[in-house]
C-alpha cells in the first residue's frame, strides 16, 4: 500500500523536478519564474551556491548533534548572528519553523509575566500550532480547535487608538507582523508600531515582533520593524534565515533570558548542525551581496511596473501594496483562477487574504525577469477579461 497525504494543502497540479535561483522546472522540462519561493523561504534563491556548498561540507562532518553539546558550527552561527540581530536582543534559541518559534515566544511571555492574555490583530497569521493558532485571526484556521492556551484579543491593525484603548496590565504580550503576509500584504504604519511599543512598556507587556515572512532583508531592511525604529522584546525569525533550509529562531533581551531556566523549553532538531550551517551561510549571503539594498531597489522597480499594470487593468485589480520584494495586488474577486492562469503561462504566485495576489520573489530577480512577469500578467489579464 502506498499512503496518501492528508488533504491539508491543495495541490497545484505541477510536478517540480528541479530548481535553481529564481526558476523551477516541471517534469516536462518547462521553466517557471518562481514568485512563490516556498512561501518566501527561498528568498535567497533556490539552491544558493554558498548555502549548498556549506551544507555539503557539514554533511561530511556530522548532522545530528543536540543542543546539549557544544560545536564549532554553533559558535560560528552565533558569531554571525551578532552581526545582523538588533544589539539589544542578545539571547537566542534555535527551532525548526515559524510556528514553533512563535509558540516559544508566547510561552516565554506567559512564563515571565505570569499573565494569560495576548493582544493580536485582525488579519494576523502566526502559525498553526495551538498557541500560535490562538493568536492567528482568520476563523477558517481556528474553527474546531478551541479552546486555545491563551486568551487572545484581536483589534484592528494599524490603529493606534485601538491599541491605546485595549492594551492594559492584564496582557502578557502583544504579537505583531511589521508587514502582514497571509493577511494580505499589509505594511504597518510606523506610528502604530511606536504606539504599540510604548503601550507595552507602560503596562509591562512584552512586544513580540513576528518577522517570519517579512524579515531577513525582504523589505529592504534586515528586519522590517527597523523601519519604525522600535525595539521589540522578542524577535521571531524563520523562512529566509536558512536560505530555504528549515530553520527558525527567537531572539530576546538578556533581561528576559535571565527569567528563564533549564527545562523551560527544548528541541531535538532545533539548532541542528545543518540548520546552523544554513543560517551562517545565509547571513554571509545577506551581507556580502547586500541583499536588503537589492531588495529595496528591485522592489521599487517591480512595484512601479506593477502599479502601472494595476492601473491599466482596473476591471480586475484594485491596488498594489507592499514594501521591498513583498508585494500584493488586490483583486476585485478571489485570485484562485487568475493564479492558475499565471501558472499555465509560466509564473508561480499565490494568494494572501481573500482577494490578494501575492508575490514573494527572490532578491536575485533581474530586469528580464520583471519584464517576463509583467508580460505573463498582461496575457493572463487579457484572457481573464475575455472569460469574465
Amino acid at each position: 500500500m502506498t499512503p496518501s497525504l492528508l488533504p491539508f494543502s491543495p495541490q497545484r497540479g505541477l510536478k517540480i523536478v528541479r530548481a535553481e535561483g529564481q526558476y523551477v522546472w516541471d517534469a516536462a522540462g518547462r521553466r517557471y519564474l518562481d514568485f512563490y519561493m516556498g512561501y518566501g523561504a527561498a528568498f535567497l534563491g533556490h539552491r544558493h551556491p554558498k548555502i549548498v556548498e556549506a551544507l555539503k561540507e557539514q554533511l561530511d562532518k556530522y548532522m545530528t548533534i543536540t543542543p546539549a553539546f557544544e560545536t564549532e558550527v554553533r559558535e560560528r552561527c552565533l558569531e554571525s548572528l551578532g552581526k545582523v540581530l538588533p544589539q539589544h536582543l542578545d539571547r537566542v534559541y534555535f527551532l525548526n519553523s515559524g510556528s514553533e518559534a512563535n509558540e516559544l515566544a508566547l510561552k516565554i511571555a506567559r512564563k515571565v509575566t505570569g499573565r494569560r492574555k495576548i493582544l493580536a490583530f485582525v488579519n494576523s497569521f502566526h502559525g498553526r500550532t495551538l498557541a500560535s493558532l490562538g493568536a492567528t485571526w482568520n476563523p477558517k484556521y481556528r474553527d474546531g480547535f478551541e479552546p486555545f492556551p491563551y486568551e487572545a484579543t484581536f483589534i484592528p491593525f494599524n490603529n493606534p487608538e485601538a491599541v491605546e484603548k485595549t492594551l492594559n496590565s492584564e496582557y502578557a504580550a502583544a504579537i505583531v507582523e511589521p508587514v502582514q503576509g497571509e493577511g494580505g500584504i499589509i505594511p504597518s504604519d510606523p506610528e502604530f508600531l511606536k504606539t504599540l511599543e510604548a503601550k507595552c512598556r507602560d503596562n509591562g507587556a512584552l512586544l513580540i515582533v513576528d518577522e517570519v515572512q517579512c524579515g531577513f532583508g525582504r523589505t529592504g531592511h534586515i528586519w522590517a520593524h527597523e523601519m519604525a525604529g522600535i525595539k521589540p522584546d522578542i524577535l521571531v525569525a524563520a523562512k529566509a534565515i536558512g536560505g530555504g533550509f528549515p530553520a527558525s529562531l527567537i531572539a530576546v533581551t538578556s533581561q528576559i533570558g535571565d527569567g528563564l531556566k533549564e527545562g523551560d523549553h527544548g528541541s531535538t532538531y532545533g539548532g541542528n548542525p545543518l540548520a546552523l550551517t544554513a543560517i551562517t551561510a545565509a547571513i554571509d549571503v545577506l551581507r556580502s551581496e547586500n541583499v536588503p539594498a537589492q531588495a529595496s531597489e528591485k522592489g521599487a522597480v517591480l512595484g512601479e511596473v506593477l502599479s502601472g499594470f494595476v492601473n491599466d487593468n482596473g476591471r480586475l485589480f484594485r491596488a498594489r501594496r507592499g514594501v521591498g520584494l513583498m508585494i500584493g495586488l488586490e483583486m476585485r474577486q478571489p485570485p484562485g483562477q487568475f493564479i492558475k492562469l499565471l501558472q499555465s503561462k509560466g509564473l508561480l504566485a499565490f494568494k494572501a487574504g481573500l482577494t490578494v495576489l501575492r508575490f514573494l520573489p527572490p532578491y536575485l530577480i533581474t530586469e528580464t525577469d520583471i519584464r517576463e512577469a509583467v508580460k505573463i500578467l498582461e496575457e493572463a489579464a487579457a484572457e481573464a477579461g475575455k472569460i469574465s
